[in-house]
């Protein structure tokens, strides 16, 4: 099922992706590579990042210009099928 199961999306569109995970696991880098398998590059002033208060958990959200519902659902069981991301927005 997709977590974008009844959205009615007109595509292209601007759709932010955040992912959360660890933050010794360059959830970032692997944000970054999944999208550029999928042909989505956000610019940098797309992308933001956060660490948690204690400096356990990172959060990164990219803005992306999304082609298609498939290239999204693409994106999002690649990045769930990844062990070191706890969750996905």
């Amino acid at each position: 099922m997709s977590n974008l199961e009844g959205e009615a999306f007109q595509f292209p569109c601007r759709f932010p992706i955040k992912a959360m995970g660890l933050a010794t696991d360059d959830i970032q880098g692997l944000l970054l590579k999944v999208l550029g398998e999928h042909g989505v590059a956000p610019q940098p002033v797309d992308l933001t990042s956060n660490t948690s208060g204690q400096g356990k958990y990172q959060s990164v959200t990219a803005v992306v210009d999304a082609s298609s519902r498939a290239q999204l659902d693409a994106i999002y069981s690649e990045l769930r099928a990844d062990e070191r991301i706890r969750y996905l927005l």
